[in-house]
This record gives structure tokens, sequence and C-alpha cells, in this order.
């Protein structure tokens, strides 16, 4: 075990390394969530006005849902590293070397969670800025960032896993696409899910992104119901341990394919 660990954190400090080589990258996946977040909330500001939406601000409202929709984007470009590192023959190298298996994969999922981290940060002060309202305080705050990261972990797993698979850059982008893109706006990241289309939200209920976002946006709130954030937080755990799972799998696939 703690080999395992040595070694997730070795791997862990490479892909910072990369990190701090390229910052741009950081800046760049959080152009278009920056833009939903300024232009959606000023657009839709008043939609805090239909009966039964459940919100005074729309900002407020709106926070939460682009802060777990970041972390979901950056997720499923994680695997774009993969490709790159098979590519390049990185990947291979490192299955001559010692190193443990899992921590190839546990590494890049640590520092992916580094990256949620950064960019949740940010987010959560241009809503600060905005006008968003924190009544849950900080707490609140650290809440829906774990949420964040802890629905970053298995779309990572995920995305790494089909780059483990497919082995194409093109194939990644298309699969991504066709995860990401439904998700979002199956879940209630710009609309309360009680207003949602009536075929919408039984769909929304098992929707991971929608999972994080209904935990995150209640962890705000002025009086949290602590039991339905922890149930939500159990699903995320769940569903992250059987991405993890799937990864492990494609992994060993493509050792036996070497």
């Amino acid at each position: 075990m703690e080999t395992s660990i040595r070694h997730t954190l070795y791997m862990t400090q490479r892909q910072l390394r990369n990190l701090a080589r390229q910052p741009w990258y950081v800046a760049i996946t959080l152009v278009q969530p920056v833009i939903y977040l300024l232009l959606f909330g000023a657009l839709f500001q008043k939609v805090v006005e239909i009966p039964g939406f459940g919100a005074d601000s729309y900002i407020t409202f709106l926070l939460p849902g682009i802060v777990v929709m970041t972390a979901l984007f950056s997720s499923g470009w994680s695997g774009m590293n993969m490709i790159q590192d098979l590519d390049r023959g990185v990947l291979d190298r490192f299955l001559t070397s010692p190193v443990r298996r899992g921590s190839l994969i546990a590494g890049r999922l640590a520092s992916l969670g580094v990256v949620i981290v950064i960019q949740s940060i940010i987010i959560v002060v241009l809503g600060w800025i905005r006008g968003a309202d924190y009544a849950g305080g900080v707490p609140g705050i650290l809440v829906l960032i774990g949420c964040a990261v802890l629905l970053a972990v298995p779309f990572g797993a995920l995305s790494n896993a089909i780059a483990l698979v497919a082995r194409k850059e093109e194939s990644l982008i298309g699969a991504v696409q066709f995860i990401v893109l439904p998700l979002t706006f199956l879940a209630s990241v710009f609309m309360a899910q009680d207003l949602m289309p009536g075929w919408m939200q039984p769909i929304a209920r098992f929707n991971p992104l929608n999972w994080a976002v209904a935990a995150g946006r209640e962890a705000m709130a002025a009086s949290p119901d602590w039991g339905f954030v922890l149930a939500h937080i159990g699903y995320l755990a769940a569903f992250a341990i059987a991405c993890g799972l799937l990864a492990t799998r494609a992994f060993r696939a493509y050792q036996r394919s070497v």
C-alpha cells in the first residue's frame, strides 16, 4: 500500500509539472463555463420569477451548476493526455518500470482533482463578484468543490478508459461530446428540476451530474439538509468506484495488447 501511494504521488507530480509548463490549459477550459456564468446569469435572471422555481437569485442558483459542469468538461478531456503518452511511447516505457499499474491511472485522477479545485475557486470568486449569495458559507463552498472533484474522478477514469481502448483523439472527442453535452442539459444546471419537461425529470434523477449539482446547491443553502447531501455524495462515490474499476479493466486490456 505504501509503495502504491508513493508511486501515485510521483505520477501526480509528473502531471502537475506538465500543467505548470502549460498553465494556459486552466484558463482555456474556463472560457466556456465563464461565458455561461456571466451571459446566462444575465440573460435568464428573471427566470426566478416563474412560480415554483424555488430561488430568489438566478446567479446564486446557477453557480453550483457551473462549478460542477466545469468539472465534467475538464474530466472529459482527461484522456487526451493518455493518448499523447500512448503516441509518444511514454506509457509503454512506464510499463517496463516497476511502477504500480494502478498508480498510472490514480496519479492522473489526483492531478485532475487539483485542477478542478483551482477552477472551482476561480468560478466561486467570479460568482461572488457577480453577486451570488453563499448562504452556506465556507462549509457549503467546500462541499460544492468536493462534489465537483468527486464527479470529475469517475468521468476522468471513464475518459482514460476510452482513450486506452480507442487510442485515437478523434474517437475520444466524439465520445466526450456524446456524453458531456446530453448530461449537462439533462440536469438541473440551468433550470430547476421541477420545471424541466416531464420526460427529463426521471432522467435527471439518475444523472451523476445532477447528483453533484443537487448536493452542492443544497450545501450552499442557508439551512442545508445534510442527509440529502450525504446521500448524493454516496451515489457519486459508488459511481466513482464503478468507473475506476472500468478504467482498470481497460488498462489491463491495453497491457495484454502490447
